[in-house]
């Protein structure tokens, strides 16, 4: 064979290997490309059962749909979620505190779990009391009231880092292991038990945190805590799973341009996860049409043609 016949061969030869690449690639989804993008399409998102997860990974569930990923949402205890990114059989957790409440974790999965930045900056966990206890101001005075209390404090999930933080620092912090039971649940039933309280103005006290909805549904104290054993503000962050930037760099973008202040988060947890509330997606919808500026700036040019 001459020189141009075996030319001619090779090139045809590395066409039909660029064709059939293709091909695979338009079957398996696992090679094509978001809007010109190279994320592959199937993202499996964590959600633990907190106020502000839900609405922001609803928020995220409706985006990442309307860009053209399916989109699986799969609902987790605090461990599990961290074992399930760092094994690879989840991709993504959006709702990761740092530098207090979910330290443990990090450490625990160190290197083997993406950081994809922090989102919003003013979060904060609290031991909560209803205004109409007008003598508790702070956590120190407690004790006083372990009676009126029924010695108990109403947390939330067992493996929460609330939970920790209030069990490992708070109350040995303030010596309230004498007087006090945490008694741990989850945040529905712990909001449950916040409710009926208020209802009846009895008194509690709970486990909180900063954002949450019950502070626009009922009038709330944070207990002033002079030891700072609940911790200062933390960060809420963004994890992928070991890869997740080369499996999604246009997401990986979007997620590091991500960022929210408390009005964008209020508003977007009235609509999520508020009274009433039966549908969260639809919610996440809703806020997102009304915030196109909020787009632009987290997709930029990649928000344009969006409607919700």
């Amino acid at each position: 064979m001459d020189s141009r016949k075996r030319g001619t061969a090779l090139a045809a030869a590395g066409m039909s290997g660029v064709l059939l690449l293709s091909a695979c690639a338009g079957e398996n989804g696992m090679m094509d490309g978001l809007d010109g993008g190279g994320d592959l399409q199937d993202v499996n998102i964590a959600l633990i059962a907190w106020e502000e997860a839900i609405a922001v990974t609803h928020m995220w569930e409706v985006i990442l749909q309307e860009k053209g990923y399916n989109v699986e949402v799969t609902d987790v205890d605090v461990a599990p979620a961290f074992e399930g990114v760092a094994d690879g059989e989840l991709d993504l957790y959006l709702d990761m505190w740092l530098p207090v409440t979910h330290h443990e974790y990090m450490e625990e999965h160190r290197g083997r779990i993406e950081s994809l930045g922090s989102w919003y900056d003013n979060a904060t966990l609290t031991l909560t009391v209803p205004e109409y206890m007008e003598d508790v101001q702070s956590i120190d005075d407690l004790p006083g009231y372990a009676d009126d209390l029924d010695g108990t404090i109403v947390g939330i999930e067992p493996d929460a880092g609330l939970t920790q933080v209030t069990r490992d620092q708070a109350m040995p912090g303030y010596r309230l292991e004498e007087d006090f039971e945490l008694r741990t649940s989850s945040g529905s039933t712990m909001m449950t038990e916040l409710d009926e309280a208020v209802t009846a103005q009895e008194p509690i006290v709970v486990t909180l945190w900063r954002p949450h909805p019950a502070y626009a549904q009922y009038e709330l104290r944070d207990l002033e805590d002079p030891q700072g054993a609940m911790g200062g503000s933390e960060g809420l962050h963004s994890i992928g799973r070991a890869g997740f930037e080369e499996d999604y760099p246009e997401l990986t973008e979007w997620i590091r341009n991500w960022t929210m202040n408390d009005d964008e988060l209020a508003s977007l947890q009235a609509l999520t996860v508020g009274p009433g509330v039966t549908d969260p997606a639809e919610g996440a919808r809703q806020w997102l049409a009304q915030n196109p500026l909020f787009l632009d700036r987290t997709l930029m040019e990649d928000a344009e043609g969006l409607e919700f």
